[in-house]
């Protein structure tokens, strides 16, 4: 295992069953010596520097109704809310103040937040604050849309796959969406020109390591900027609430097999890690990640914005708790970066 490890860090993949291989090892000596792989290969590219993003939830309505998401339009119990123009702005400029360079707009699918207005808020983020980088993660849209927004000033855009087997696919979501149509937009994303970040829940409903094993050689082909991976939690709104929450030791495996993969990609060590385990964020960082998003939206909305149960959106998870972040971080040998953190320079050194 030791020489798989070595010869997937030359090479940066592996068969499908050397990546199953992979993920059912149970020898801790070998998943150390895996991690602290992908932990030189990030400090190689990177050095001790993680990359942090101002994340702005604008909004919990959504029309879809996926079966995992507090915020589906099933939830009837849960209060819905869209900031405003200004108050977008208001929450970059406080992120601008703190040193975010990145800004991360992230909403449900809904129909009040026509394109027009998506497309307003992206030109008026980057005329305002023209040195930062705008990732929108606002789910599947027609390709003019994405084009206005790219056009706009958006850079970067995340629209995580969830799972890229189509059986399991239905498992977690409504017959009306479709898994054709979300890989119809990643491609799309990409060819438009976005740094393109795409994705999975590690440990949801019905998921087997033969799923992941496709999730991952998805990832190795697609070659996505950005990859965005955490434990499923179950919300106790969704029909999926008595489920139990996906494995935090799965999630830091495949975060450090995709440090290997892709060396100059962006990984963000996520939430669902935080929320799971106290020091899930660290942890993530020294498996491999090398970004982290603290929260910027308005603190009194923070909590309807519910994707899955106590979802951690204060202290070291938010823009306030900056210092408390950079400092944890310290504790373990890394530093706060207030660059862009952008995918193409890190793939050019």
């Amino acid at each position: 295992m030791i020489q798989l490890i070595d010869k997937f860090r030359r090479e940066h993949r592996l068969t499908a069953g050397e990546y199953k291989q992979l993920l059912l090892c149970r020898d801790a000596d070998t998943l150390e010596y895996l991690r602290m792989q992908a932990q030189e290969v990030t400090f190689g590219r990177f050095g001790n520097e993680v990359f942090i993003r101002g994340l702005i939830e604008i909004g919990n309505q959504c029309h879809n109704n996926c079966y995992y998401c507090g915020i589906r339009i099933g939830n009837r119990s849960l209060p819905r809310y869209e900031l405003s123009r200004e108050m977008i702005l208001d929450c970059c400029r406080e992120g601008y103040r703190l040193g975010f360079r990145t800004f991360v707009l992230q909403g449900g699918e809904s129909s009040s937040m026509t394109n027009e207005w998506i497309e307003e808020i992206v030109s008026a983020i980057h005329g305002e604050f023209p040195d930062c980088a705008i990732t929108l993660s606002l789910g599947e849209k027609f390709r003019d849309a994405y084009e206005r927004f790219f056009r706009a000033g958006a850079n970067r855009y995340l629209l995580r796959h969830e799972t890229y087997n189509k059986e399991h696919y239905r498992l977690l979501h409504p017959a009306v969406m479709s898994y054709d149509k979300r890989l119809q937009c990643l491609y799309r994303l990409k060819k438009i020109g976005y740094q393109t970040g795409t994705g999975m829940m590690v440990g949801s409903p019905g998921q087997t390591v033969d799923h992941l094993v496709e999730d991952v050689l998805f990832i190795e082909q697609f070659r996505p900027e950005m990859i965005g991976i955490g434990p499923f939690i179950p919300h106790h709104d969704t029909p999926f609430a008595s489920y139990p929450a996906g494995s935090v030791e799965m999630t830091l495996r495949l975060l450090s097999i995709f440090r290997l993969m892709h060396p100059a990609a962006l990984i963000p060590a996520t939430t669902a890690l935080a929320t799971l385990v106290a020091d899930g964020r660290e942890r993530g960082i020294q498996a491999g990640a090398n970004v982290v998003m603290p929260n910027l939206s308005p603190t009194e909305q923070r909590e309807k914005y519910s994707l899955y149960d106590n979802k951690a959106s204060f202290g070291a998870e938010a823009a306030e708790g900056l210092r408390q972040l950079a400092e944890r971080l310290n504790a373990i040998g890394y530093k706060i970066s207030n660059s862009r953190g952008d995918y193409e320079a890190a793939r050019n050194e």
